[in-house]
């Protein structure tokens, strides 16, 4: 008989197959192997389901980040962390030294490149990998860390430190935290970080975040930053053609189309943007903006029409495309 608590057989002998594999320890196809040469058919199946559904997971979020238009390089980059952390557990297995697993990132790029979106997924992504035990991701930029009196920002760095652990910080403009010179309480945020990254190493992810040019300026402002942060991915501006691709798809996902004269438009908007891009040119933000103003423009226009068909309903005209001036 088993005692108050204890766990079925079964199931202990599941928990040898999986916990290895949720940590990290086992890449999925040596446990797939394992459960092959299992004596019992039950547990076979058992363990072959919850394998199957966590490769589904991660397949499932792989397709997400595949379905974002653009940002090949990052793309790449995850691949190639997937293909680092397999390796390593194998040569662990092989008993090979294996090198540490090091994540912490510096984004640089222009607003709206999709930076915040990407950094949401990778938690996601290294949850599933068996790198982060929780795969969430905490936002924060300078209001939230910098504080108001000596001692004050060590205290909020560390709050949000602790909230991250298990997923992965995001600091948005992480550049501004030196901007303020050797007297400001950012340098104690940054001073606070770097001893976290210390400390927590392997249990959280810092990414910092910003325009490219201020990234690299604030990098150069402590020594010691840019070594512990061994990955920088480059989000590089959208042209044209992936700018409309994305105005579409934020019109068909909310069922709405563009008309011809209006699809002439916002293409020769976009093209006349990107050709005077400015340092903040604000990329799929600025087309969420110009979409969700059409939305609204479509719908003050079709207020008054008497019993609007369903086309109608769903049809942003040129006219309801009110773009900035000088810029249209």
């Amino acid at each position: 008989m088993m005692k108050s608590g204890q766990r079925p057989p079964i199931h202990r002998d599941l928990d040898e197959i999986l916990e290895p594999f949720r940590s990290g320890q086992m890449a999925l196809n040596d446990a797939l192997r394992r459960l092959h040469t299992h004596e019992e058919f039950g547990i076979k199946r058992e363990i072959g389901r919850s394998l199957q559904a966590d490769s589904d997971r991660f397949e499932a979020i792989m397709s997400e980040l595949d379905h974002l238009i653009g940002l090949r390089q990052v793309k790449s980059l995850v691949k190639e962390i997937y293909a680092f952390i397999q390796i390593q557990e194998r040569r662990k297995a092989a008993r090979l030294v294996a090198e540490p697993v090091v994540l912490h990132m510096i984004f640089r790029g222009n607003p709206g490149t999709g930076k915040t979106t990407v950094a949401r997924i990778l938690a996601r992504l290294l949850r599933e990998m068996g790198v982060l035990s929780k795969g969430h991701l905490v936002e924060v930029e300078r209001a939230d860390l910098v504080g108001e009196y000596i001692g004050h920002t060590a205290q909020k760095t560390r709050e949000h430190v602790k909230k991250a652990l298990g997923g992965i910080l995001f600091i948005d403009e992480a550049y501004s935290l030196a901007r303020g010179g050797e007297k400001d309480f950012g340098k104690e945020a940054i001073d606070t970080l770097v001893k976290a990254m210390e400390d927590h190493k392997n249990d959280f992810i810092l990414i910092l975040a910003g325009y490219g040019y201020e990234m690299d300026l604030f990098l150069r402002t402590n020594p010691g930053l840019p070594s512990r942060f061994p990955i920088t991915v480059t989000f590089e501006d959208y042209e044209e053609n992936e700018l409309m691709q994305i105005a579409k798809f934020m019109l068909r996902s909310r069922e709405y189309r563009l008309s011809t004269e209006a699809d002439v438009k916002l293409r020769q908007y976009l093209r006349a943007c990107i050709q005077h891009r400015k340092v903040n040119f604000s990329n799929a933000r600025m087309v969420r903006n110009i979409i969700e103003r059409a939305i609204r423009q479509q719908a003050v226009r079709l207020l008054h029409v008497k019993s609007p068909t369903r086309e109608e309903l769903m049809m942003i005209t040129a006219d309801d495309l009110v773009l900035e001036e000088g810029e249209q």
